[in-house]
């Protein structure tokens, strides 16, 4: 429906008049968070021209999360296969697994952690077994040394994202040491930054932690420094020390507009201007700056596609605060809505420990109609989430 709608330049608003649905409930089934009927459905492939195709994949059962994780046929860990045929591992198998992991890597713009974190740790210890069992060059040691600081990375932040801190803490300091014994600098200021995020989830300060991943990966590719930068921007923030917030934005923002010729690793694929402008926004929010929040991520997240459903509700979460602090009440609920719909079945726990947070933060307003609403919304996605768990 998004792709159909994009390909025609049709708006949301304009297709609610060409159906006569309202915008609301058209993105609630653009997003997968209500599943449309059959009328439904083909009143909307008639207005997109789409010839049958919408109606008929309305039409197909619903496959849940992980069953989706299984029909990829991502489940079995290619390490495995590889030690069936021998022991020894050449280049053609740490660039199969490199490319595996690079594919395993984009599940988590559209997966929980949840989901994802047992497919991740699979990985990661199957690569452990292909290490300790296998015989390689020392070229190939060291990538394979590289794959499992990625993997374990994936497999800590995955846990992070599922609310399994214990399991994260250790994953990212399993991947500190392979990232060290790899002689990878930027994997080693990363495996910091993630310890860093680690650290701030359980109250402690994070600052010296993301300043030691930004100089150990002082030498790196740009957006790689960039990444490192603004979570070092984000731990500051955090400990309420503004004018350090602001000077590693300023480094991160300078980053990104820089050029080298070295390649950049492809877990910092998705870091571009965008994730800049949003992580300024989240930094001057939790600094109580909504001013200088609000515009900045307004600008960023109306370009943010609603697929990455889990970090546009995180994100837009961060904005419904700034509102308030705004004293824009009933701005603040109607963004918290559009979280709450997009955070519904999210493997993950952050989404709704970010909106009960929201919720808490309401209560000297209790009373405003938004605010009713908003908390029965709350309720009822809560509560279809869990039955369809």
């Amino acid at each position: 429906m998004r792709q159909r709608r994009d390909a025609q330049r049709v708006s949301l608003r304009h297709l609610a008049k060409l159906t006569y649905y309202g915008k609301s409930y058209l993105h609630e089934l653009e997003t997968g968070v209500k599943k449309p009927t059959a009328q439904v459905a083909q009143r909307i492939d008639d207005a997109l021209n789409a010839a049958g195709e919408l109606a008929a994949l309305a039409a197909r059962p619903t496959i849940g999360r992980r069953e989706f994780v299984a029909a990829a046929g991502l489940a079995a860990a290619l390490p495995h296969t590889a030690l069936s045929a021998g022991n020894h591992i050449g280049p053609a198998t740490a660039g199969r697994l490199a490319e595996r992991t690079a594919r395993l890597r984009r599940l988590d713009n559209f997966l929980g952690g949840a989901d994802t974190h047992h497919l991740y740790a699979a990985e990661a210890d199957a690569t452990t077994r292909l290490i300790q069992d296998g015989t390689y060059s020392a070229a190939v040691g060291r990538q394979l040394l590289v794959i499992l600081a990625e993997q374990t990375q994936l497999a800590g932040w995955a846990a992070f994202d599922a609310g399994q801190h214990a399991d994260a803490e250790r994953l990212y300091q399993t991947s500190l040491a392979a990232a060290r014994d790899a002689n990878d600098a930027a994997l080693t200021g990363n495996a910091y930054a993630f310890l860093a995020y680690q650290q701030l989830a359980s109250g402690q300060p994070a600052a010296e932690t993301a300043a030691a991943g930004c100089d150990a990966a002082a030498s790196a590719t740009p957006t790689v420094r960039a990444l490192l930068h603004l979570r070092a921007a984000w731990a500051h923030a955090v400990a309420g020390d503004a004018p350090a917030a602001d000077q590693q934005l300023a480094l991160g923002t300078t980053c990104l507009t820089e050029h080298d010729d070295r390649p950049e690793p492809d877990w910092v694929y998705w870091v571009d201007h965008m994730e800049g402008e949003i992580m300024t926004g989240r930094c001057w929010t939790v600094l109580r700056r909504p001013m200088r929040a609000i515009p900045v991520l307004e600008r960023a997240l109306t370009r943010f596609d609603d697929t990455h459903s889990r970090d546009k509700a995180l994100y837009l979460s961060w904005l419904a605060d700034a509102y308030v602090d705004a004293n824009e009440v009933e701005q603040a609920c109607d963004t918290a809505s559009t979280v709450v719909r997009l955070a519904g079945g999210v493997g993950s726990v952050r989404p709704a420990q970010r909106v009960n947070a929201f919720l808490n933060r309401l209560e000297p307003h209790a009373g405003l109609r938004c605010v009713v609403e908003l908390r029965a919304l709350a309720a009822e996605v809560s509560t279809r989430s869990r039955l369809s768990a």
